[in-house]
């Protein structure tokens, strides 16, 4: 008789919690529009959400020590005539934030120090080139200055932010609405999603295709796609009968996937958030209220369900704290920034103690066999 083995992970029991109700950030209206971007960016210095607006768009920046009940008066940035769309932190500079909206147009904006004192109306650069609006922003993620923006007239612009001009101009490629668009790890790659049931891979210098995928989900709902370790692929998306999907793909033998794994029959679009320190993908559902987590691996089949973080309120976006803004003393690996009806909620995925205890003792007999063998070669050394 054969025994079922429990597959060994390093965060097999990796679980998320909710802050006290004193560290979140409480009284925002949160933005009521039906667009599925992420709502909400964060960084080691502030977390951002896109708020309801009389009169335009708006997003608010606080510190992210400025936790509790927000006061109504709090100064926002309102500088777009139209909703804002899309928001996005630059990763080389946590002052920088860009903004896509309704009204066609991407800007730019400074955030001081300390957070806003009176509202930013003014931009430090405006970019426009787009004739419809702009709803997915990604900044490069090693290049300075670089922002990559898509709009609803199926166009990608990668925009020198420095000299408030565009670099390269990507029509040709993408005959429908652009779903999603995101780099890779070092930005030599562009992936994008379209309303064609296609995934593409664009190399972002040319602007041409170099992989294509078409109906990487049977269903006519939108798909998400993130680059994963080793150029993998991962999408989400649903299948004929509106069944939530995940699955992995490899860009130089797109004909069959990975795996492809059915998840449930909900209706919310999944966003995926890739770690590739840990190699844990997380899936956040517009409209959810949970967080699901995979281990994407090089073993069949390649993305392993881990465990799941439930609450009771439903999401209505999501932010991502990068790495650095972790704290790791506390065995942080993620941190989440949920956006309810009227409020902000941290949530903070943490490998239990234990498990880091059996690393760090893993680490200690490394090295004490590092050292032995070095005292054995210089042993032999001396001998000859």
């Amino acid at each position: 008789m054969s025994r079922k083995v429990v597959r060994t992970s390093k965060f097999r029991h990796v679980f998320g919690q909710a802050v006290k109700a004193d560290q979140c950030y409480d009284d925002i209206r949160i933005s009521t529009m039906t667009w599925d971007s992420n709502f909400c960016s964060v960084n080691p210095k502030f977390v951002s959400m896109i708020v309801d607006a009389s009169g335009g768009g708006a997003f608010m920046v606080l510190p992210l020590s400025k936790t509790g009940r927000i006061d109504m008066s709090y100064p926002t940035v309102c500088g777009h005539t139209g909703p804002v769309l899309d928001i996005e932190f630059c990763p080389h500079n946590d002052n920088i934030i860009a903004s896509g909206s309704e009204d066609c147009s991407v800007m730019i904006w400074e955030i001081p120090d300390g957070g806003l004192t009176s509202p930013l109306t003014e931009p430090v650069v405006k970019l426009e080139g787009h004739c419809k609006r702009v709803g997915i922003l990604s900044w490069h993620p090693t290049a300075h200055n670089v922002l990559l923006s898509a709009g609803s007239d199926n166009v990608i612009i990668l925009w020198n932010v420095a000299r408030g001009e565009e670099v390269v101009r990507i029509d040709s490629v993408h005959p429908d609405l652009i779903y999603s668009a995101c780099w890779n790890r070092d930005g030599s790659r562009i992936l994008t999603s379209c309303k064609d049931k296609k995934l593409r891979v664009l190399d972002p210098r040319k602007g041409t295709v170099l992989f294509e995928k078409d109906k990487p989900h049977e269903g006519s709902r939108p798909v998400r796609g993130v680059f994963v370790s080793d150029g993998k692929i991962l999408s989400t998306g649903f299948s004929r009968m509106s069944e939530r999907q995940v699955a992995l793909w490899d860009p130089n033998n797109f004909g069959e996937p990975l795996t492809l794994q059915e998840l449930d029959t909900s209706s919310g679009v999944l966003l995926p958030f890739f770690d590739p320190d840990t190699g844990i993908v997380y899936l956040c559902g517009k409209g959810d209220s949970s967080i699901r987590y995979f281990e994407v691996t090089d073993e069949a089949p390649y993305v392993h369900y881990l465990s799941m973080f439930s609450s009771k309120e439903s999401q209505k976006g999501m932010g991502y704290m990068p790495k650095r803004g972790l704290e790791v003393n506390k065995c942080e690996i993620a941190r989440f920034y949920k956006l309810h009806e009227r409020k902000c909620e941290p949530i903070v995925m943490t490998v239990p103690r234990k498990e880091v205890q059996s690393l760090r003792k893993e680490v200690k007999d490394l090295k004490a066999a590092l050292e032995e063998l070095t005292k054995r070669v210089k042993e032999l050394e001396t001998k000859n």
